[in-house]
């Protein structure tokens, strides 16, 4: 079965940096887009971002300049680098995947089966 293991949350100051970490298995990730969204209290779900099998990255526009995406395909990990933090950043961070077309990180949001049990990240002004 689909097994997503978030880590690398924490707290930060406005301007910081983290890198989340998802470990996957259960699914061979030629078929599946992988990816992250993100959610605030008393806010909707927000995709972050999104990685197709052949690589290639979309960014949603809040974050774009300041997020990558990114796996390592042999470590079966996905990784999510973000960088120049701002407080509006801060929220639940969870990796999900699954069968979507488009792989974007709306479509994934709104369409995923799989996700992890999610990252808080906190940055502070």
């Amino acid at each position: 079965h689909v097994e997503l293991v978030e880590s690398g949350g924490g707290s930060v100051q406005a301007g910081g940096s983290l890198r989340l970490t998802c470990a996957t298995s259960g699914y061979t990730d030629t078929n599946f887009c992988e990816g992250w969204f993100r959610q605030a209290p008393g806010k909707e779900r927000e995709g972050v971002a999104a990685i197709n099998n052949d690589g290639s990255t979309t960014y949603a526009d809040s974050v774009k300049g300041r997020f990558t995406i990114s796996k390592d395909g042999a470590k079966r990990t996905l990784y999510l680098q973000m960088d120049s933090l701002e407080t509006e950043d801060t929220a639940m961070y969870y990796c999900a995947v699954d069968r979507v077309i488009p792989c974007d990180p709306v479509a994934l949001t709104l369409n995923h089966n799989y996700w992890g049990q999610g990252q808080q990240v906190t940055v502070s002004s």
